[in-house]
């Protein structure tokens, strides 16, 4: 089964997301993984859908994550969003992510797409990572 390491990187995205002082200084700690209920923040990041693809062999449990992180914010304009955007890039492309099972092998920045409603502006940055039990 490739699913087992989901909840560890989902935890780990969680983690890095919040605990980054760069993102901090930006939204606080508005880092969800469902909206809260009540008054939002201006500016928010969401974790998102996931697609996951096996890659398991006989010897190792290994998966393909595909996810998306958002920035949702009622802000004028697109500047903050993209401020958030960047800061979620260097949060997650430097360094190692560390999973209480499994280990990611390799995680890179697939696609963006921001867009504009009558409410907010919204960026969803998708991202693939490689897990592996090994």
């Amino acid at each position: 089964m490739s699913y087992v390491m989901a909840a560890a990187l989902q935890t780990a995205l969680y983690d890095r997301l919040a605990g980054d002082a760069p993102m901090a200084a930006l939204i606080g700690d508005a880092v969800f993984d469902a909206v809260p209920a009540g008054t939002l923040p201006e500016t928010y990041v969401l974790l998102g859908s996931e697609d996951v693809r096996d890659l398991s062999d006989r010897e190792t449990r290994a998966a393909l994550h595909d996810f998306s992180v958002s920035v949702v914010s009622t802000a004028s304009g697109f500047l903050t969003a993209k401020l958030v955007a960047a800061a979620i890039g260097r949060a997650l492309e430097t360094g190692d992510l560390a999973l209480s099972e499994g280990r990611v092998v390799w995680l890179k920045f697939q696609k963006a797409q921001a867009k504009r409603t009558d409410t907010h502006r919204q960026i969803d940055l998708r991202y693939r990572a490689h897990v592996s039990a090994e």
